[in-house]
C-alpha cells in the first residue's frame, strides 16, 4: 500500500519487531517454530484481535443467517517469515463484541493470481450472478505477479453461507486499465433504485464508480478526485438518514493527510449520488477519527435481531495500526500475533449548528452487556494533579469536565507508579487532544505523538468517554463529535490513573469507570 506491495511490506522482519517495547526480554520466535509464550500478555481485553499471526484491513461485515460475518486480511505465515501475502479469515458475531473464529474463508495462492487483498462481499439474494439465490459473492483485488502495476478485480463466491469460497476462474471481472498502480479495494453496494450493483474503486487520487447487472461485467460511470491527502484507499459509499430526517449519501476513504496537517484515518464527504457520480457538499473532507491509528476502516448496516436495517445508523470498524510502523508491537513476542481492531462503533449523521452535516460515533451498545465491574467516583474537584484510588490496564472512563476559567484539563491514563509515564487525554485551549508521548508507543519519528481536534474554549464543559485497553486508547469527545484512536504500549505495571487541570479549577462530574469481560 502507498507505493509498496503488501508482499514487500510483509517481507520485512516480523518476529522481534516489538521486542524492544517489552519490559522483559523473551526470546524471539524462530522460523517455523510456534510463537513464544510468556506470562506477560498484551492481548486486548475487549477489542477484537487476530487469534495468531497477522491481520490488517477489515472487510465490511455482512449479515448472513442472523449473524454478522466479519472477514479480514490474514497471513498465516507472518511469524515464520516464509510465504507472504494475505487470505480472508472469517469471524462471526451476533452482537459485534464477542466473535467466534471460523478460520480462512478465501485462501491465498490457490490460483495463478496469488493472494487476495481487500474488497467486499455481498449477499446476492436475486441470483444476479448465477450462483444461486442467497450466494455470497466477494469481489477482491489481486495482483498477478505480486507487483503493483497489474492490480485487478476478481470474483469469489460461496454457496455455504459465506463460510468457504470458490474462485470464479482466473480472469478478472474488472481488468487493470494499464495506468500503473492503485486500482484496488472494490466496495460493492446494491443500488435498489436502479436495480443494479454499484462499485466504488480506489484509483490513486480518485474514487472510480462502476455499475453491473451481474457482478461479473462492470461499466465505468465517473469518478470523484481529491488531492492533498495522499493515495486514496478502501473506499466506502452509503446512504443514511440524518437526525433532521434528511437523506444523505456519504463517500469515505482511508487516506494519509499528515502532509497537510490532517489525520491519517478515514476521510469522508456528505453529498448526493445519482448512481454514477458523487457530488460533495464541500470540497474538503471531514474525518471520522482524528487519532493516528484507525485505518482501512469500513462501515456496514445496523440490523436488529430480525435482520431489519436501521436507515438512521451504521456500524464502523477500523484497524488499530498504521503502515508507518505496522510491524512494531509487543504482542508479537508476548502473544504470537500482530493485529487489533477498534471497538465497533455506531455512527449517526447529525446536522450542525452551521447547517452542515457530520458523523457522530459511539461504542456499540452491546458493550454494556459485558460490564464486569463498575466504579463510581462521583464529582471530583481538581486544581493541579489528583491521583485517584484506582488501578487498571483495561477499562472505560466517562466524565464531564466543567470550569469557569481554565487553560486545560484531562486525564493521565496508564500512569506509572512514579508518575513519570502516562498518556494524556483532554482539552487544551482551542483543541481536544490525545498525547502518547509520555509512554511507550510505536512512533519513532516523533511526529505522531499528539492528535488534535477542534474545541471551543468558551464552552465551559466537555464530555469524555475513553476506552483504554492493553495496547490502545480511543477517546470520544462530546458524544462522539470527534474521536481519537491511537496505539500505545504502556508497561503492564503502569496501571495508575490521575486527573489534571491547568490555569484554574475543574470539576470532573459523574466520573465512572467500567471494566469488561468478553
Amino acid at each position: 500500500m502507498r507505493g509498496l506491495t503488501r508482499r514487500a511490506l510483509f517481507a520485512g522482519s516480523a518476529a522481534g519487531a516489538g521486542a524492544a517495547l517489552l519490559p522483559t526480554g523473551p526470546a524471539q520466535a524462530k522460523p517455523n517454530s510456534k510463537p513464544v509464550r510468556t506470562c506477560v500478555s498484551y492481548r486486548a481485553g475487549y477489542h477484537f484481535t487476530v487469534p495468531d499471526q497477522w491481520k490488517n484491513d477489515p472487510q465490511r461485515p455482512v449479515w448472513i443467517d442472523g449473524e454478522y460475518h466479519y472477514y479480514y486480511l490474514y497471513n498465516a505465515d507472518y511469524l515464520a517469515g516464509g510465504e507472504v501475502g494475505t487470505a480472508w479469515r472469517l469471524a462471526t458475531s451476533t452482537d459485534l463484541v464477542s466473535f467466534t473464529d471460523r478460520g480462512v474463508a478465501v485462501p491465498k495462492d490457490t490460483t495463478v493470481n496469488g493472494d487476495v487483498w481487500s474488497g467486499s462481499a455481498v449477499v446476492d439474494s436475486g441470483d444476479t450472478a448465477g450462483f444461486g439465490a442467497g450466494a455470497v459473492v466477494a469481489v477482491v483485488t489481486m495482483s498477478p505477479g505480486g507487483g503493483t502495476d497489474h492490480q485487478a478485480q476478481f470474483l469469489y463466491y460461496s454457496t455455504d453461507g459465506g463460510r468457504t469460497f470458490t474462485n470464479h476462474g482466473t480472469d478478472p471481472v474488472l481488468p487493470s486499465p494499464g495506468t500503473g498502480a492503485d486500482f484496488r479495494d472494490p466496495k460493492v453496494i446494491r443500488d435498489e433504485d436502479r436495480d443494479r450493483w454499484v462499485m466504488a474503486l480506489a484509483e490513486h487520487n480518485k474514487i472510480g464508480f462502476y455499475h453491473s447487472a451481474d457482478l461479473k461485467s462492470w461499466t465505468y460511470t465517473g469518478g470523484f478526485a481529491k488531492d492533498g491527502i495522499g493515495v486514496l484507499e478502501c473506499p466506502d459509499l452509503f446512504r443514511i438518514t440524518a437526525d433532521d430526517g434528511t437523506g444523505k449519501w456519504v463517500l469515505g476513504v482511508s487516506a494519509d493527510g499528515t502532509g497537510s496537517g490532517q489525520p491519517n484515518t478515514y476521510a469522508y464527504w456528505t453529498g448526493s449520488f445519482d448512481g454514477g457520480a458523487f457530488t460533495a457538499d464541500a470540497a474538503d473532507p471531514q474525518w471520522l477519527d482524528h487519532g493516528w491509528d484507525w485505518y482501512g476502516a469500513v462501515t456496514f448496516e445496523k440490523r436488529d435481531t430480525a435482520g431489519s436495517v436501521d436507515p438512521t445508523a451504521r456500524y464502523a470498524l477500523g484497524w488499530l495500526n498504521d503502515w508507518a510502523y505496522a510491524h512494531t508491537t509487543p504482542t508479537i513476542d508476548a502473544d504470537g500475533f500482530n493485529g487489533t481492531d477498534s471497538v465497533v462503533r455506531e455512527i449517526t449523521l447529525k446536522k450542525s449548528a452551521s447547517g452542515g452535516y457530520y458523523l457522530a460515533s459511539r461504542p456499540v451498545t452491546a458493550l454494556d452487556s459485558y460490564v464486569s465491574r463498575t466504579v463510581h467516583l462521583g464529582d471530583l474537584t481538581v486544581d493541579g494533579t489528583r491521583l485517584l484510588d484506582y488501578t487498571g490496564i483495561s477499562y472505560e472512563l466517562t466524565t464531564e469536565i466543567s470550569w469557569s476559567q481554565l487553560t486545560g484539563a484531562g486525564i493521565q491514563l496508564r500512569r506509572s507508579p512514579d508518575g513519570g509515564r502516562h498518556i494524556d487525554a483532554g482539552v487544551w485551549g482551542d483543541y481536544a487532544f490525545l498525547n502518547r508521548r509520555g509512554t511507550v508507543n510505536p512512533d519513532t519519528s516523533g511526529n505522531r505523538q499528539e492528535s488534535r481536534s477542534p474545541f471551543d474554549p468558551n464552552a465551559g464543559r466537555v464530555k469524555l468517554r475513553i476506552l483504554v485497553d492493553r495496547t490502545s486508547v480511543e477517546m470520544f469527545v462530546d458524544d462522539g463529535r470527534y474521536v481519537h484512536s491511537s496505539e500505545v504500549f504502556p508497561y503492564l505495571v503502569d496501571d495508575r490513573l490521575a486527573l489534571f487541570s491547568a490555569g484554574g479549577t475543574a470539576v470532573f462530574r459523574n466520573t465512572v469507570i467500567r471494566e469488561f469481560t468478553v
